[in-house]
């Protein structure tokens, strides 16, 4: 049995699984952060990625890369399958997707900007251009070029239905995730408001938190799930969607701390009451030691965004320093074995 704290995810030796392309005006110098999703009849991996070029503004796109084994992807198109819209709330950037499917339709929430962040590692923070501004009688909260979600569905990665904001404009809200079936009958979705925290809230840090609604977009009643605890996880949120298991939601959470390193952790949460987490890692089990995840736009890095399944190993899709697409891998019955190891939660 795996003594817990002693787990960890194993790295590809082939990775990066994908790079910036050279040259080119969309993927120049990004292909990071992206969803994943495993199609188990034709034993494809769809990989959906955040994509820039070099451009002053730092437009960011969708790219999408498929793989017949989980390790090896090839590009399915030379230009991006999603862009922001100029002049619109998502009109600066499409970032870290989330996929989740429902019949034949992929529903991927999407990290947007109504202006494109800029050269945000020479910059030190995500500030737009001076040619991209709202007027100044615009109310000041929401001037701040904040991150929002919005959902995106679509049948194919080629035409999307642009759906709506699933959050606040006033908060910025980047980690938002949908549970892959409804459960008790209610949509259940993952937050991280990142103004929740402080004076007035149960949480001294950003948070992860949850609700249930009938409506993806209507206005959610937040419950806090899960709060940093540990050294390594003062601030912590939500990335790849849940996926069930026999033992429990599985969800895989980030923790950043006082070096601001991203650190991964897991949770596990009861199937019928997702809102009682029963079993935490208490330590890491995947930590940015890499070139590739120590060394980039955003130093010490590691930020999935998609999982996937298969025979009986589990893929981790995550990003590598804000620049690469990387996956670490596990048994997946070592991984619950793992949480399940651990005190259980009251």
């Amino acid at each position: 049995m795996l003594v817990a704290g002693d787990f960890q995810l194993t790295r590809f030796a082939g990775n990066p699984i994908l790079a910036p392309k050279s040259g080119s005006p969309w993927e120049g110098v990004v292909t990071t952060n992206p969803g994943a999703w495993h199609d188990p009849a034709t034993g494809q991996v769809f990989l959906l990625y955040r994509a820039a070029g070099n451009d002053a503004d730092h437009l960011i796109h969708l790219g999408l890369a498929t793989s017949t084994d989980g390790y090896h992807f090839i590009r399915a198109s030379d230009t991006p399958v999603a862009s922001p819209l100029p002049f619109t709330s998502d009109g600066g950037c499409l970032e870290d997707p989330r996929i989740i499917k429902l019949g034949d339709t992929y529903y991927v929430t999407v990290a947007s900007r109504p202006f494109p962040p800029g050269r945000y590692w020479e910059n030190g923070s995500p500030v737009p251009l001076p040619h991209h501004s709202f007027p100044a009688d615009y109310p000041a909260a929401l001037r701040q070029n904040l991150t929002s979600t919005h959902l995106f569905l679509t049948r194919d990665f080629k035409s999307w239905i642009r759906a709506g904001r699933m959050t606040d404009p006033s908060l910025d809200e980047r980690d938002v995730v949908i549970f892959p079936e409804r459960v008790g009958g209610k949509w259940v979705t993952l937050h991280r408001p990142m103004q929740w925290r402080g004076a007035g809230y149960p949480n001294a840090h950003p948070a992860i938190w949850i609700a249930r609604s009938d409506d993806l977009l209507a206005w959610k009643e937040l419950h806090l799930l899960a709060q940093g605890g540990e050294a390594w996880e003062r601030k912590i949120g939500a990335n790849n969607p849940p996926l069930r298991t026999p033992h429990g939601w599985l969800q895989i959470y980030h923790g950043v701390g006082a070096d601001q390193h991203y650190r991964l952790g897991a949770l596990l949460l009861d199937l019928d009451d997702p809102t009682r987490v029963t079993h935490r890692t208490l330590r890491p089990i995947y930590e940015p030691v890499a070139d590739y995840e120590t060394r980039g736009f955003y130093n010490g890095v590691c930020f999935p965004c998609g999982h996937a399944v298969i025979d009986g190993t589990y893929f981790l899709y995550y990003g590598g320093a804000d620049v690469t697409c990387n996956v670490a891998t596990c048994r997946l019955d070592e991984l619950l074995a793992c949480l399940l190891s651990q005190p259980v939660m009251r």
